[in-house]
Parts: C-alpha cells; structure tokens; sequence
C-alpha cells in the first residue's frame, strides 16, 4: 500500500520523538541506576548506605530526577510506538502500548521507595523519632525494595519488547537485525526478571543469564532508537 507524503512525515515525526525519547532514557538509567545507584547502595551494609545518602543527597535528588525523566519518556515512547507501529497491526500495537504503559506504573510505585528514602534521610525531625539504626534499617527497607519491584515491571515491559520486536520483523522497513535483537532483548528482560523474582538467591543463575543477554538487550533497544532518530519514518512501515 502507498503511503502519502503526509502519512510519512507524521510517521517521521513520531519516528523522531520515540528516537528522541529512547536515547534521554538510556543516558537516564546509566546516569541514575549505573552511576549514582550503584555507587550509593551498599548492599548488605545499611549504615555505610545511609552515610552515603545523608553526605551526598543532592546526588540522590537527582538520581530520582533521572527516574522521573525515564518514567515520562516510557510514556511518551507508549503513545510513539503505538502510533509508528500501528500500521504494521493496530490491536498488537495498541497492547504493545498498554504493557509499557503497565511497566511505567509499576515503576512509578517503585520510584516512591527512593522519594520516601530522601525524605527520610533529609529531614531532622525522623532522627527525634527513631534511634539511627533504626532509621537506617528504614532506609534500606526502601533501597532494596525498590529493585524487586522494578524487576516485576521490567518482565512485563519484555512482553511489551515482544510486540514490538515482532511488529518490527513484519515491517519491510526497519533492519531484520534490529528486530531481531529487539526480539532477543525481549527474552532476556523476561528470563532474567522471572528468575530474579523466583529465584532471587541462585546468583550463578542471574549472572550467566546476564553475560548471555546484556549485549543483545543494550544493543536491541539502544539500536531501535537510534534507527527510529536518523532512518525511521523516512519510508513506509508497512508490511
């Protein structure tokens, strides 16, 4: 089927704003979960972590800004690839869209577990009401509630990259690679959050499930992306 040049440069458009969106997102989350997360959160030691927190939290404010940010570029990446990807299948793009958007939710309860950990560790009047251990143990209860509950998220968002690796594969426009890494991505985000969530203590599990998938789940979605912001849009998506 023919595609109008206006159909195109809509498609360019929303094409630009998922590409656009996608790689804010990726420098987000090595910013907020690679960086500063991961150099903050002692795991195992509560009291090395609230020190960590209480003498840089202004480095902490702006790991939840980066969550905040990637919480509003899933959105707003929901609504493009629904858009981009609907001509390729309407109801497949549209459950695409809800999955994300179901991710998204589920992170936004997950980033409530930081904003409480920052208010715990800013304000005075909780160190009246609890002994340091206490509130220290507070604290960690939050941190490490927060990387469960953004697991169940991310099985769900592997089913959303199903869709959209398999609405990418029916298109004649977009590289069979990319699809196919967005498809591999997709199985990795669910194998590797299913095991974390059923079996949170075989680590050996976890790390070799890693090593297999990271690559492929970097390059899948960081590929897609950076597709989308300099070739997508600028031929029809049709199948």
């Amino acid at each position: 089927m023919a595609t109008s040049g206006k159909e195109l440069t809509d498609q360019r458009k929303i094409a630009l704003t998922a590409g656009t969106s996608l790689v804010i997102m990726t420098l987000a989350a090595f910013f907020s979960y690679g960086f500063v997360h991961e150099s903050l959160v002692v795991q195992g030691d509560a009291g090395a972590t609230f020190h960590n927190i209480m003498s840089q939290h202004m480095l902490f404010k702006a790991e939840i800004l980066g969550w905040v940010i990637i919480l509003i570029c899933d959105i707003v990446v929901a609504w493009a690839f629904y858009i981009f990807l609907k001509p390729i299948h309407t109801n497949l793009s549209l459950l695409g869209a809800w999955l994300r958007l179901v991710y998204t939710t589920i992170l936004g309860i997950a980033i409530l577990n930081l904003i409480l950990v920052s208010v715990l560790s800013s304000s005075t009047d909780y160190s009246l009401l609890f002994e340091t251990n206490q509130l220290q143990a507070q604290v960690m209860l939050y941190l490490e509630a927060f990387d469960p509950i953004w697991s169940i998220g991310l099985i769900i968002f592997g089913g959303h990259l199903l869709i959209v690796g398999y609405l990418a594969f029916q298109s004649n426009s977009i590289p069979k690679v990319i699809s196919i890494l967005v498809l591999i991505a997709s199985i990795g985000y669910i194998v590797i959050h299913l095991s974390n969530t059923i079996l949170p203590h075989y680590d050996g599990i976890l790390t070799m499930l890693k090593l297999i998938f990271t690559v492929p789940m970097v390059a899948g979605e960081l590929g897609f992306g950076l597709w989308l912001l300099f070739r997508g849009g600028k031929a029809s998506i049709q199948a």
